[in-house]
């Protein structure tokens, strides 16, 4: 693995950050990105789509954590302000104990090598003009990560670990399939010797046959290289074989963080159920489970005009009086389990 930040390329801003908990890689407080509106030839702002409204967590060093939603509840923005492609309104964002929002674009280059992103779409997250070989070695070349002229033996290594051949770095993307595109974005990713990688929505434009072998090449790739994860998904069942722990969105606010098995087994938060209640089930007694499912009534909300209170409560099977006016934090309520719900007395007064 490369050096880890904070180093000496960052000394003006690695003494300023609070330290983060023990143990902690990245540390995200208060997190909010509003997108806003502009109407007219002036473009004056006429309102906001809060799209990540006030999310906080910590990932540990080697650990992957699943980020599930529904679409549109702020996931993949959240992934992009991790790596500053948004800037974010508001909150603050540790990575081992350094505040990434204070660091120049200048910084900000160098940091990058230490967080990479696997984009949704393999077809789109390529250059149709660059061959497979400038993909992946552009990166080693402008960080100068190998010496000059070993930049494509390096790039040889990488398409191995990812289970392609030698010869395909002479190839252009449409020469691939969408698995084939999807792990030279894994091998992109690997380039720059990160400590955490957020896949957004890795598996999500793939066969289904081919989602386990992207899912199990993650997997293998942790254990090998002691990266971190972030893995966001809106489906459940595809976070459920990775995933340390699991944190659920629901219109740009956290509503359940737990274990993975404590997750799936113990759902709190009615949202949680019914996303599980949705995950199909094969096997024998799969129809009596089917009759049993908490169906989610209704439509998501604007995120341009959220709801007061709890933000589920227009959906909830178990709203009550206060869930429409009381926004509930995120309570701890079992070790490592945490849930936004007024069901398990978050903010009731």
């Amino acid at each position: 693995m490369g050096p880890l930040i904070p180093d000496s390329r960052f000394p003006s801003h690695s003494t300023s950050a609070p330290a983060v908990g023990d143990g902690y890689l990245l540390e995200v407080q208060g997190l909010k990105k509003h997108f806003p509106i502009r109407k007219g030839l002036l473009g004056r702002t006429v309102g906001y789509v809060y799209a990540v409204d006030g999310v906080s967590f910590a990932i540990r060093r080697g650990e992957t954590l699943g980020l599930v939603g529904e679409s549109g509840c702020g996931k993949s923005t959240i992934g992009r302000c991790l790596l500053r492609l948004y800037e974010a309104t508001d909150g603050q964002i540790f990575f081992q104990g350094m505040d990434i929002s204070k660091l120049s674009p200048g910084e900000m280059i160098q940091f990058r090598t230490r967080i990479q992103m696997i984009f949704q779409d393999p077809y789109s997250s390529l250059n149709p003009r660059l061959r497979v070989r400038e993909i992946i070695g552009e990166s080693l070349r402008v960080h100068n990560l190998v010496p000059q002229g070993d930049w494509q033996d390096r790039v040889r290594e990488l398409l191995a670990e990812v289970g392609l051949q030698p010869d395909h770095m002479a190839r252009y993307p449409h020469e691939f399939s969408g698995g084939q595109r999807q792990r030279i974005g894994v091998a992109r990713s690997l380039a720059m010797n990160p400590d955490l990688i957020v896949a957004d929505e890795p598996v999500s434009a793939l066969d289904v046959s081919i989602q386990a072998q992207v899912i199990n090449l993650l997997d293998s790739l942790k254990d090998k290289h002691g990266l971190s994860y972030i893995v966001i998904a809106h489906d459940l069942a595809v976070v459920e074989h990775i995933s340390d722990r699991i944190a659920v969105m629901y219109l740009g606010k956290l509503v359940e963080t737990a274990r993975d098995r404590d997750l799936y087994l113990n759902p709190k938060h009615p949202y949680t159920e019914a996303l599980l209640s949705a995950v199909p089930i094969p096997a024998p007694g799969g129809r009596e489970r089917r009759k049993s499912r908490k169906l989610i009534q209704g439509d998501v909300a604007s995120p341009i005009n959220p709801p007061s209170g709890c933000r589920f409560h227009t959906r909830c099977l178990k709203t009550m009086e206060e869930c429409r006016r009381i926004d509930p934090p995120l309570i701890e309520i079992g070790p490592e389990h945490h849930v936004a719900c007024l069901l398990w007395g978050g903010g009731r007064s």
